[in-house]
Order: C-alpha cells, then structure tokens, then sequence
C-alpha cells in the first residue's frame, strides 16, 4: 500500500478517534472536525499522492491545475471537457466568483505564479514566493457578500531547497473525505509542473489544514476506508517537457499525455457507492474515470 494511502487513513482515523462534533450551520449537518493538522508528502521518496483506497477522478484534478495555470474563470474554457467538479459554484454570468486560478494570476492586478517563477529563477533562496487566492476585501468575516464559493486552499508559499521545490499548501478548510484527496493530487502536479519550470527536483508537497472535517454522512464511509488495503504502490513519473507552458495555453495533448502517465500505475479499490457529501452532488460523480 503507497504511504499516502497510510497517512490518509491515519488522518480519517483521527478525525473519527479525536475530533469534535458540532453541527455544521452552512450545510445543516452534523460533523466531526479538527484544527491544525499537517500532512507532509515526499514526492520523490514517497510517490505520487494519488489515493488508492476508493477511485479516485484522475482527470479531475489534472483538468483543474491545468486550468487553474490558464487563470480562468468560466469553466466550459477548457474545464468542463473534463469534469464537472466546479458546476455547483458557476455564478449567474457563467463564471466562478473565487476561481483559483483567476485569483493566482489575474484577480489582484498581477501574475502571482509567473512572478513567484521569475523570483526564483532570479534568486532560487527566496522566501517572498507567497501565493493567495484569498481576497480579504471581499471573502468571509461576514462580508455579506453572497457567492457560491470562497477559496479553501487560499495560500501556499514555494522554496527552494537541496535542489528541490517545496510547496506549502494552507487550506482553511478541508473536506477529508473528498476534497483532501483531489486537493493532494492537485497540488502534488501543480508543484511538479512549476519545479520542471524552475529546472529543480519536486520536493515535499505540506498540507497544513486549519479545520479538517467528516460530515455526519461519510461518518461509516470514512470506518471503510480505514480498513481496506490497496494494490497501488509507489506512483512516478516525469512531465512531459514545457509543461508550464502547454498548460498556460489549455494543451488538450499535455492532458491527455499526463493521464496515460497516471492511469497505467494506478489501480484503485472500487468506489464507495452513491451518497450525497459535503458541496458534491454524489460520490460517482466524483469517481468516474
């Protein structure tokens, strides 16, 4: 069993052992949550952080970070092709108010990602290389403002260090049993493509979560998992070349060559049935290939 599949079973395991239950106001559901928890991957010893214990949407998060790398908005510009994992945040003009992407490189008047990369190309020691997708003019602190969506992952810093990148992913809040699994992936390939853009190893992807949860519904689903093994051992492999850049130009051939990549080392547990959880309208949604 890879050891991302252990550390997330350890992760659900304390949730269910230690976390606190309340009663969710925003979804009318009970949860049990945790605050400040950390999780750290080693992609080079460890593998690539793709959960082998149910199915889990390859396409989705390679569509997403690539699309994210665009700094779109409107998902049917590349997005939608793919996966319907953002449907449920489309705004009444057709476009996701908090779009990562958006945010990262167009939303605060500058290219956040571009100008991190040529931070580091210039100085590779740097530790100025923040990235925030939060708008504190107008996300939370009861802003009255009324959106479908504010950012959960809203910042992560890059550096440099042996040779390698390291990304530090700071998400607000985190669904464990859906969005903690395409979230790792997401930004497990977002920091590869950036470390091949800065000519460097990828290094220790670090996931620090302010509130990680189980809604009362995935309670059981979350028992299952801890249970099953898997046959997924270590996944690796290396990027195309110019990823950085086919993916600022939605390279439908990067996608595809990125996913033969992944899905021949991959060999999941079956998927965990049809349930509605958290902002996702079922499980086999989320699941399908």
């Amino acid at each position: 069993m890879a050891i991302y599949d252990q550390k997330y079973q350890n992760l659900l395991k304390n949730i269910l052992e230690n976390g606190y239950d309340l009663f969710d106001e925003l979804h009318q559901t009970k949860m049990r949550a945790l605050p400040g928890i950390n999780m750290q991957i080693d992609i080079k010893e460890e593998g690539f952080p793709l959960l082998a214990l149910r199915k889990t949407p390859i396409k989705s998060f390679i569509a997403e970070q690539i699309w994210f790398l665009m700094g779109e908005k409107n998902p049917k510009n590349f997005l939608e092709n793919y996966t319907k994992i953002w449907s449920n945040f489309i705004e009444e003009d057709g476009e996701i108010a908090s779009a990562y992407g958006h945010r990262w490189r167009k939303h605060f008047g500058r290219d956040q990602i571009g100008d991190a990369v040529k931070l580091l190309q210039k100085n590779k020691y740097s530790r100025h290389a923040v990235v925030i997708a939060w708008d504190p003019s107008d996300d939370g602190l009861g802003s009255g403002t009324v959106k479908k969506n504010v950012p959960c992952p809203y910042s992560f810093t890059l550096n440099i260090l042996g040779d390698k990148l390291h990304l530090h992913n700071i998400i607000r809040s985190q669904d464990a049993l859906l969005g903690h699994p395409t979230d790792t992936a997401g930004f497990a390939f977002l920091l590869m493509i950036l470390a091949q853009k800065l000519n460097v190893k990828p290094g220790k992807l670090t996931i620090s979560m302010s509130n990680v949860h189980l809604y009362d519904n995935q309670i059981e689903i979350a028992k299952e998992l801890t249970k099953r093994n898997s046959d997924t051992n270590k996944i690796s492999f290396d990027l195309p070349k110019n990823s950085f850049e086919r993916a600022e130009k939605g390279d439908k051939l990067l996608f595809e060559e990125v996913f033969e990549l992944i899905k021949n080392q991959y060999h999941p547990n079956e998927g965990i049935g049809k349930v509605k959880i958290s902002e996702y309208e079922n499980i086999d949604a989320m699941v399908t290939k």
